[in-house]
């Protein structure tokens, strides 16, 4: 039956296209919504302080080896220190600035915006495909595949005789709502508002983004436990070795 299943092109120009079109149209649509439905704030200054801090901690540690041991050890105590340093934060201040997250009307007010401009979208238009499309065959991948990934082509088709390589039109739906980050960034650039995944991701962990205390907390951890090691004492052996493989090769 897969070898003599043939795809009318009505289907290509009624189901196929059509669904790729809409996705694409939805998704620029929801980036100009969530542009203007978004509240604009002022930068937080302690916010930007602290992602500062963190960037100069990370690129301390990844290029410790290169500054001596004492210039090192300086400039962890001036991360690390616990009275002044720039990456301590006391527990009374990180459960101080949680609670503050939780209890911005602001930060709840975007967050709800954001997840309605995603939901109610993708809500009306699975409806649409499973009241119109449910049950085409809409297209064939050019390459074959393993049984596993049935479940994930063949959404809403009920035959196991049907080779894997055919793509359902509610599979094609998904394939798009999740395919389509690339095209997105291409056209309407890196920060744009239509990465679903990564919003079901916010969904599912909260969706409070950055905290800096666990950053910040995480970073000087990392400070503190890094072992340095400088690497210009043995550069000339470095040399040596390098000079004598080039020389074996010759």
């Amino acid at each position: 039956m897969a070898d003599d299943l043939v795809l009318d092109t009505a289907i290509r120009n009624w189901v196929l296209v059509p669904l790729s079109v809409v996705m694409v149209l939805i998704g620029v649509l929801r980036y100009f919504v969530s542009k203007l439905i978004r509240s604009s704030q002022n930068p937080d200054t302690k916010a930007i302080k602290e992602g500062q801090a963190v960037i100069r901690a990370r690129n301390l540690r990844s290029a410790a080896h290169l500054i001596p041991s004492k210039s090192f050890r300086s400039r962890r105590i001036y991360f690390t220190n616990e009275e002044n340093g720039l990456l301590y934060v006391p527990k009374e201040e990180a459960q101080k600035a949680q609670a503050q997250m939780f209890q911005d009307p602001n930060m709840a007010m975007d967050m709800m915006k954001k997840n309605l401009s995603m939901i109610i979208p993708q809500t009306l238009t699975f409806a649409w495909v499973n009241f119109f499309f449910s049950g085409f065959v809409a297209a064939k991948i050019p390459f074959p595949l393993t049984p596993r990934f049935r479940a994930m082509l063949q959404n809403g088709i009920d035959l196991s005789t049907v080779d894997v390589s055919y793509v359902s039109s509610r599979s094609w739906y998904f394939l798009n709502l999740f395919g389509l980050r690339g095209f997105f960034s291409l056209i309407l650039g890196e920060e744009n508002a239509t990465d679903d995944a990564q919003r079901m991701m916010q969904m599912s962990g909260g969706g409070f983004g950055f905290d800096p205390s666990k950053s910040l907390g995480a970073e000087k951890d990392s400070l503190d436990i890094i072992q340095h090691e400088w690497a210009l004492p043995k550069m000339e052996h470095r040399a040596q070795d390098v000079l004598k493989n080039l020389a074996k090769k010759l």
